[in-house]
């Protein structure tokens, strides 16, 4: 790391001294042993405070600091596995750093120590093994383990122990599971992908720590069996809604980033540009390029599906879809960047031609004559105009993928959409392109940003077999951008829990845990196909209802579940100074979006027998929608935060004393 790490710690954090003499003390004295630590404001929204640690500093301590691991764990790390080793570096100097914090504070305040993922895990061993006075929580995100077994094409979640999941999560057991055992040797499966050192590093943190949370229901199922520890508190991942929120303007954000997406479409698709882009829907699919675990099997396969459903309809409707997903790439595809030269070419010729055409005809209006528009362009603009014509003519399909592939043959999303035949020909009604890179304002291709991107689009596609929570469709939530999720994913089942008609709300959530492969990709394909046959007022109404989710997905909101296992801890690490309240969890009691009392714009309710709507179907829908009133109900059933059961032993819990 080194001039790196300092690099990236110049550019990204305002280094300032600590105001708190104990931070301040602590880090003089690690600096004191040749540790690299810096101090200071981390230049993202709202500036918190950061410390941050040059592991590589700290690098000649590994020895010694793997084996006071091994004496804390019994774990042994091998010297070849960089992050693991780097995990132990990590993990020895947040330990240190604690110690170094807890030495000089006498009674209080009591330090809270939040550790997410394995990699974090380390410290969390050492600071119990040290037994710090420091109350200790510990997060996972996904399991380890779960991850590896669901991206081997494993049926992974029906193979649980039965008998442990029925605990967890009831309402996951499949009806034909019974008499089924535990099919995961875990200690097997781990050392056969060598990973076993890592996976003791994970379950070791997990029973070390005071408080053990995972981001969903459907996680904690899963660490209950593959970690042996219930979680203690669900944690949902929020997002601040101030960052995304364009109050009142997200339909005309919509339309302004449309706009853009439409005009790479026009230099993509050159001398192919046979379909109405007014009429044209844009999906996307983002996130890790992991083929399985992400659903992109399923999605590409629902497309050849939906491909044909609209051929044979004979729909006038066109659905372009991108796939962002970072792969290994050598550069730019020439024919991509050709497409958008060709582009700007047209639009500098019909520009030039437009102010010709302008003059001409504002001199003869002058003269008070009407102009024969059979004269106002003269050959030259003819043979400008024929010239441009015919540079837009081309002999190749429009590429599948912006990029040239290092590993062409072998990339999974080529090679299904060489199976399934989605070469972007002109009769095809679904048009497949490959963004393997991240997107950025800076790029020559398609300079939009992510969150533009998005508001752009028309659905996000995230049919996931393996998502602990899903940030991206809870972004596109807030951005008023319907999505696709599945009952695999923490973010849809916790918008089944707390929305009565997902579809309504433009959360449509497929079904990949007890149907077969084949039966989720139906349903997905009619997902699909009915919102492809949703009129443009529906898919407003829509957007409106998607937007309002948004207050479900508000750290003023899902912070309770932060703050519930804080106080845990606490009470836990020091019960000879706070006990908590003999209460469950907090939970959200009404906090629960109601069907739409107008018809919903989904296909499970409002997909119509034929492939084209009938106006007076429209005419009725608008009767019955009324944006103000359905959004005032939904402002309703939002809460306001909860207060937290926690007291000292023998005081009596005063009003407004230990709120959220």
């Amino acid at each position: 790391m080194g001039p790196y790490f300092e690099h990236n710690v110049k550019t990204q954090v305002e280094v300032c001294e600590p105001l708190n003499p104990a931070i301040k003390k602590a880090v003089e004295t690690m600096k004191g042993q040749g540790c690299q630590v810096f101090f200071g404001r981390w230049l993202i929204e709202g500036s918190p405070y950061v410390v941050l640690f040059d592991i590589a500093s700290a690098a000649w301590n590994l020895d010694r600091w793997k084996g006071e691991f091994w004496d804390a764990s019994n774990i042994g790390i091998p010297f070849q596995d960089r992050e693991a080793n780097d995990a132990v570096i990590f993990g020895s100097l947040t330990a240190w750093f604690l110690k170094e914090i807890s030495s000089q504070i006498d009674d209080k305040p009591n330090i809270i120590a939040h550790f997410h993922e394995w990699q974090a895990g380390v410290g969390i061993i050492l600071t119990r093994f040290r037994k710090l006075p420091v109350a200790t929580i510990f997060t996972t995100h996904a399991t380890l383990l779960g991850r590896y077994l669901c991206a081997a094409n494993i049926d992974f979640y029906n193979n649980l122990d039965q008998h442990e999941e029925s605990r967890c999560c009831q309402t996951l057991l499949k009806p034909h599971m019974n008499g089924l055992d535990p099919k995961f040797d875990i200690d097997k499966e781990a050392g056969e992908r060598q990973i076993y050192h890592r996976y003791c590093m994970e379950r070791a943190s997990v029973h070390c720590a005071h408080v053990f949370t995972t981001v969903s229901q459907i996680t904690a199922t899963e660490a209950e069996h593959m970690l042996k520890r219930n979680a203690d508190v669900v944690t949902p991942n929020g997002l601040n809604i101030k960052k995304f929120s364009a109050t009142h303007e997200f339909q005309n954000l919509h339309i302004m980033y449309k706009a853009r997406i439409q005009e790479f479409i026009r230099g993509h698709f050159y001398g192919h540009l046979d379909f109405n882009l007014e009429n044209t829907l844009f999906f996307f699919i983002a996130g890790r390029y992991e083929f399985s675990n992400k659903g992109a099997d399923i999605f590409l396969e629902a497309l050849s599906r939906l491909n044909f459903l609209l051929r044979v309809h004979k729909s006038d409707t066109t659905v372009v879809v991108f796939f962002i997903m970072p792969a290994k790439t050598n550069n730019f595809n020439v024919e991509t960047l050709k497409g958008q030269a060709v582009r700007k070419q047209l639009w500098d010729t019909a520009q030039s031609v437009k102010e010709k055409f302008g003059k001409k005809l504002y001199d003869a209006l002058l003269r008070g004559e009407i102009p024969d528009l059979n004269k106002i362009l003269d050959r030259d603009d003819i043979t400008i105009m024929k010239r441009a014509i015919f540079a837009t003519q081309r002999q190749t399909l429009p590429p599948v993928t912006t990029h040239n592939m290092l590993d062409d043959s072998n990339d999974p999303i080529l090679n299904t959409i060489r199976r399934i035949g989605l070469f972007n020909n002109r009769t095809d009604r679904v048009k497949v392109i490959l963004h393997p890179e991240f997107l950025s304002s800076a790029s020559p291709l398609l300079p939009m940003d992510y969150e533009e991107f998005v508001r752009g689009c028309h659905l996000g596609v995230f049919p996931s077999y393996y998502e602990p929570w899903g940030y991206t469709p809870a972004e596109c939530t807030v951005m008023g951008i319907p999505s696709v999720t599945t009952n695999l994913s923490g973010f849809g089942c916790f918008m089944r829990e707390h929305v009565a008609d997902p579809a309504a709300y433009g959360i449509y959530i497929v079904d990949r845990r007890f149907r077969s492969p084949d039966e989720s990709c139906n349903q997905l394909t009619q997902f699909l196909y009915g919102f492809c046959q949703q009129s443009r007022r529906q898919r407003i109404i829509q957007r409106n209802r998607t937007e309002r989710l948004s207050d479900l997905l508000d750290w003023r909101y899902l912070g309770r579940y932060y703050m519930h296992a804080r106080h845990l801890a606490l009470s836990r690490a020091f019960p000879e100074k706070f006990e908590m309240e003999p209460s469950a969890p907090p939970k959200t009691e009404g906090f629960r979006y109601p069907r739409p009392s107008s018809v919903p714009p989904s296909p499970s309710v409002s997909q119509p027998s034929s492939p084209h709507q009938s106006d007076e179907e429209d005419e009725d829908e608008d009767e019955r929608y009324d944006e103000d009133e359905e959004a005032e109900r939904d402002k309703q059933n939002i809460k306001a935060p909860f207060s937290l059961g926690i007291m000292p032993p023998g005081k009596k819990q005063q009003h407004g004393e230990y709120r959220n």
